[in-house]
């Protein structure tokens, strides 16, 4: 049999087959084919060599970096994660980190949701946070996480006094006698002797025991705000608020004699929702809104994220969607709550 013999070598990258060809045509010959096999191993152990020391240099040197990106098994699958300097300090352009309540409290403006964090996750993201510069974390006892929330607390080590605290009512817990009870379980599942806010969860009341509708209590929230005057006289809790009310409940409540006005009134507010009036009217009435869901409602985060004006203003500034996001929360007066367990979504949410 002839051979044919071509002068160089080659590897074609394009060859779907990821044939080697070494020159020699029509003619089998074993050891340039093992050599070849033993060279491209060679080549793939230096290249995965190469490249594990690169990522660890990144990581070691990523405190000169404004933030270094790369995706890592368990940070986020189809989520880029962003890695930032190694410091306890939030850099939203100056935007404030701290907003002023109508008792005179300095409020965080940035914090760690925990809603849907579920047990065995939620303690270490709320570990990580705590790490990483957050001093506000908002919970809730109907999410059912606040033992390990105050575990978490405890272990962390940072001083309570240094970390804002929230808690809220929930619907079958409006009636005045019991309050107090309900107070004393989150109390004592986080942890603590007081809370530096108690929201009323929802504008809604149910019977307590079956979850049974309560008009009365619905109608006209006085009771259940009078009685939490009362945990604030004792110290129990330092500020109170509301959740999910609109303005005409804010209205109503409002228009009976307070002894203390409303601090917070927590509800949805994002890209899709970004509630103006709302936002306008609070600003009027001396109470602070804090925004859930501040990237978009469960099954539109990606969309608001991805959305045109976002990814733009995202491009001319160097930083995510999620941190344009976040700044345009914090720009509007408003405390932003987004939720995360994945570590690098925590600090890419505390960083801008």
């Amino acid at each position: 049999m002839s051979m044919q013999y071509s002068a160089t070598p080659t590897f074609d990258p394009t060859d779907s087959q990821k044939t080697v060809h070494v020159g020699y045509k029509n003619h089998s010959n074993r050891n340039t084919q093992t050599r070849v096999r033993r060279n491209r191993l060679k080549f793939l152990l230096l290249f995965v060599v190469l490249l594990s020391f690169s990522l660890i240099a990144i990581q070691s040197f990523h405190g000169a970096f404004k933030w270094t990106r790369f995706k890592l098994p368990g940070f986020g699958i189809g989520r880029e994660c962003v890695y930032l300097p190694n410091d306890d300090s939030n850099a939203y352009g100056g935007l404030p980190s701290h907003y002023t309540l109508n008792s005179g409290d300095k409020i965080p403006s940035v914090a760690l949701g925990v809603w849907k964090a579920g047990r065995g996750e939620v303690g270490q993201a709320v570990k990580t946070a705590l790490e990483r510069g957050y001093r506000h974390i908002d919970g809730a006892w109907i999410y059912g996480n606040e033992l390990e929330v105050g575990h978490a607390l405890k272990e962390s080590k940072v001083p309570r006094e240094e970390v804002w605290l929230t808690s809220k009512l929930w619907n079958t817990a409006h009636a005045p006698e019991d309050i107090e009870p309900a107070l004393d379980d989150s109390l004592q599942k986080l942890g603590t002797n007081y809370l530096d806010l108690y929201l009323i969860h929802w504008p809604v009341a149910f019977s307590s025991g079956p979850e049974a509708y309560d008009a009365d209590l619905t109608a006209n929230p006085y009771p259940t705000w009078k009685k939490l005057e009362e945990m604030v006289e004792k110290g129990k809790v330092r500020n109170i608020g509301v959740s999910n009310f609109n303005i005409q409940r804010m209205k109503n409540l409002t228009a009976n004699p307070l002894k203390i006005l409303p601090a917070i009134n927590q509800v949805e507010i994002n890209y899709f929702l970004p509630q103006p009036k709302l936002v306008e009217w609070s600003k009027q009435s001396g109470i602070l809104l804090e925004a859930y869901s501040p990237l978009g409602s469960d099954k539109r985060v990606k969309e608001s994220l991805n959305a045109p004006v976002v990814k733009e203003i995202s491009e001319e500034l160097g930083i995510t969607p999620a941190q344009v996001m976040i700044s345009w929360h914090v720009q509007r007066g408003t405390i932003v709550l987004p939720k995360s367990v994945t570590p690098c979504r925590i600090v890419e949410n505390w960083h801008g």
